[in-house]
């Protein structure tokens, strides 16, 4: 795989030159966070337009996850240099009519990105989608999930919070802990995969591995819809990698329309930034 890279004094970014993948993201010290899987540890999957290869990293879908819709294989990429990074774009996909475009904007003076996620109807009829952001880690870490707090109403009769689980997922999976702040996941190589989705108001999700703080942040519209009953962030797991995952609302996409969706990638060093008890769970 060819790949080129994107650095600064206090982090490398590398992204592949023939697919829509970032496979890289180092912080200086340390090793790549992210996962690079082979197609002997995960095979393709086969699709009436081809087998789409999940090659780790991070890759932008669209939403709700369907077959075939969801595993258009890659294609080959255009490359835009920017002032601050690369703007990576793909033809417009086969069966979808759907055009993606991920903009990399590398902060000069911190650990940090800001990653722009556009999808452009080139078809001939609407579609209903959301931009969905997928990162895959290496597995070893804790997943850091925080959850709503306070009343949704007034006199606190309505709920607050809810939680989509995935049929393979196992309520009683000894690696997580429903927590009323948090929800921690410890990511360890198991079976079987274990996915939950949420509506995040904190607009947030982290991942804790080898010392760094990794954590992704995005827009939150709490009065419009989202896919897989109302989740704007899911995280998923399995004997490989994990997930963390962000999702736009959903829109009706016109012909010739485009929506974008913003991820800010920050890194830490410390944990200084979580509260109390999420650091000393973390530190055991």
């Amino acid at each position: 795989m060819d790949k080129r890279v994107l650095k600064n004094d206090f982090l490398q970014i590398e992204y592949l030159t023939d697919a829509l993948r970032i496979i890289g993201l180092t912080p200086t010290g340390k090793t790549n966070m992210l996962v690079e899987i082979s197609d002997l540890d995960f095979p393709p999957i086969q699709t009436p337009y081809g087998d789409f290869y999940f090659r780790g990293g991070h890759r932008l879908w669209h939403a709700p996850e369907a077959m075939p819709r969801t595993y258009i294989p890659d294609s080959e990429l255009k490359i835009t240099d920017l002032p601050d990074g690369v703007l990576l774009e793909t033809p417009t996909e086969q069966g979808t009519g759907i055009r993606k475009r991920i903009e990399i904007h590398l902060a000069p003076d911190k650990p940090s990105a800001m990653l722009i996620h556009t999808l452009i109807n080139d078809g001939m009829w609407a579609v209903d989608l959301s931009p969905w952001a997928i990162t895959q880690f290496r597995l070893g870490g804790t997943v850091i999930l925080p959850m709503p707090e306070g009343n949704a109403d007034p006199a606190g009769l309505l709920h607050n919070r809810q939680l989509s689980l995935w049929p393979y997922t196992r309520i009683n999976d000894s690696r997580v802990k429903l927590g009323d702040e948090f929800i921690l996941f410890k990511a360890d190589p198991k079976l079987p995969p274990f996915k939950i989705g949420y509506f995040s108001v904190h607009g947030w999700m982290a991942y804790w591995l080898d010392g760094v703080l990794f954590r992704k942040s995005f827009n939150v519209q709490p009065s419009v819809p989202y896919p897989d009953n109302n989740c704007n962030a899911e995280m998923y797991c399995n004997h490989q990698f994990v997930e963390l995952e962000s999702l736009a609302p959903l829109t009706r996409l016109h012909p010739g329309e485009s929506v974008k969706h913003v991820e800010t990638w920050d890194l830490d060093y410390g944990l200084d930034s979580l509260p109390e008890e999420i650091r000393k769970s973390l530190a055991v």
